[in-house]
């Protein structure tokens, strides 16, 4: 798994791939149902911020993203 920072990733891809990680998951944001916009308004700040990581799996080559501890979790890292 390598993890790949936003700033490397143009923001029209960024915002396709999070648009199909948010499709593809069914996301939960509580009570109220949001539309795509405003899901990729929550998400895209957390991946800044890097509590949600974009991950490339080079034996599936796919993109995928995992909350930090869950990364750290599964790739047995420590806490940085």
């Amino acid at each position: 798994m390598i993890v790949v920072p936003p700033d490397r990733i143009a923001n029209d891809l960024l915002d396709a791939l999070l648009e199909s990680y948010i499709s593809r998951e069914g996301t939960d944001y509580g009570e109220t149902e949001l539309s795509l916009d405003d899901k990729l308004r929550v998400l895209k700040p957390q991946i800044k911020r890097g509590e949600v990581l974009i991950i490339y799996d080079e034996s599936s080559e796919s993109f995928n993203l995992l909350s930090r501890e869950d990364y750290l979790r599964q790739s047995g890292e420590p806490d940085a």
